[in-house]
């Protein structure tokens, strides 16, 4: 079972980048006292005890005028009521109760979905407590207070979180059957591949950029095998600013590559590859995912001999952290290579789960050291004593080393490099751990 997704709602200037920030233990959002400024990055991976969530920061509300805010919130719950599994709603204690608390808790508490109701800038408790009380005046529930900023009460509103998350979430599913997330920019025809892959008409299809609504799972059966094929939703409003678009767009991504096994990142043929297919592409490299770059809308390209050279390099040289990723070219209007798509599909799977022997891998590595040697500072070499294979989906490894700061990333892309000469690993990346042992042991 993927894991579950917590969302972040609340007005401007309530404190959501800072718990985000708190939680995900970096500086991801950008924090100012500006209402609305938080930008950049809206998810990232959470660990509570032995419990692993992603979470999303809604944001992005302009303070414009109360009406404004008010949508936009409405605007985020939604979005929060359609992707996460548990919402946190987080209020202001110094600001008190407001006119759009009660009413995005109405829309909150309808949605059935489980609330934790979090009462942030309480820096001191017994001071502010009587104040927390009035927030049960929202009627979803006991208001958890906290302070983000000062990291008070966090561990206790994590615990609340959690105990909402389903059992076995996190766990790997039983379910064998590969899914398939189909992701990329509103309208390059992400839902007219799956409905041409379908034979039906399943998703919405429209050329006005968003008309696709929510992620919708389609179980496809292609020469006897099932496929699950996961849509990512478009948005709900055609008039929002771009900026808001696409971080919609992202969180909705990020949520249905958090449940595949293979990624089809589609781009349109026409318009090229773009910066943010980039930023698309990057969130299924960061979860190592299988990946295959789906060109489509091949069918309007004007071509020669050099044509699919010379797209396949523009497309590398953008999406140069993921050589690996596989690329076609297809058309959902004709249906050109379509069914290849199965094909390839399958082929990454395999290398998904593909297992080496430890006895090989060190051959590997023995060879690789022999004909490059290992990196030395001031005197002292890199020595590695030995690698072994410790997981899949991505394939994971561990190499042994005398000193972790010598294991310069050119190096460990070097072995990577070789491993991938002799097994080929096309379509996922591989992910590497130094660990550090001594002479003696």
């Amino acid at each position: 079972m993927s894991k579950p997704v917590v969302a972040i709602v609340g007005r401007p200037n309530v404190g959501k980048s800072t718990l985000f920030n708190v939680l995900a233990g970096e500086m991801i959002s950008i924090v100012k006292d500006t209402p609305g400024v938080t930008r950049d990055r809206i998810y990232a991976d959470v660990t509570w005890l032995d419990r692993e969530f992603t979470m999303i920061d809604t944001g992005g509300i302009e303070p414009d005028s109360r009406d404004v805010i008010l949508s936009q919130m409405k605007e985020q719950a939604q979005i929060a009521i359609d992707t996460a599994d548990v919402i946190i709603f987080i209020t202001d204690v110094k600001q008190g109760l407001q006119d759009a608390d009660s009413k995005v808790a109405d829309m909150l508490r309808r949605s059935g979905k489980p609330i934790v109701l979090v009462v942030n800038k309480v820096d001191n408790f017994d001071k502010f407590m009587p104040d927390v009380y009035e927030f049960y005046n929202l009627g979803i529930g006991d208001p958890v207070p906290i302070s983000a900023a000062s990291r008070l009460g966090l561990g206790d509103m994590l615990d609340v979180v959690t105990s909402h998350f389903p059992e076995g979430a996190g766990e790997e599913e039983e379910d064998e059957r590969p899914r398939i997330a189909i992701v990329g920019k509103p309208n390059v025809g992400k839902s007219s591949i799956i409905n041409k892959l379908v034979g039906e008409n399943r998703v919405i299809v429209s050329d006005v950029a968003g008309t696709t609504r929510d992620a919708i799972d389609t179980d496809v059966v292609y020469n006897g095998k099932e496929y699950i094929f996961i849509d990512t939703a478009g948005l709900r409003r055609k008039n929002k600013i771009k900026e808001e678009l696409e971080r919609y767009s992202i969180i909705r991504t990020v949520t249905a590559v958090e449940r595949a096994d293979v990624v089809l990142m589609v781009i349109d043929a026409v318009e090229g590859v773009t910066e943010q297919d980039a930023k698309i592409a990057g969130i299924a490299h960061e979860r190592g995912k299988g990946i295959i770059i789906v060109v489509n809308k091949w069918d309007a390209i004007e071509k020669n001999d050099k044509t699919m050279k010379e797209y396949e390099n523009k497309i590398r040289q953008v999406l140069s952290y993921m050589p690996y990723a596989e690329i076609m070219y297809v058309s959902a209007k004709t249906g050109q290579r379509l069914n290849k798509l199965y094909e390839m599909i399958d082929m990454v799977i395999e290398n998904q789960t593909l297992r080496i022997a430890t006895g090989v891998l060190n051959e590997i590595m023995t060879e690789a050291v022999a004909m490059q040697q290992p990196p030395s500072d001031k005197g002292k070499r890199l020595k590695l004593y030995y690698i072994t294979q410790v997981s899949v989906k991505p394939p994971s490894f561990v190499i042994f080393v005398n000193d972790k700061q010598l294991m310069h990333f050119s190096y460990t892309r070097y072995l990577e490099n070789k491993i991938r000469e002799a097994f080929g690993f096309r379509g996922t990346s591989l992910k590497f751990f130094i660990r550090e042992r001594k002479d003696k042991e």
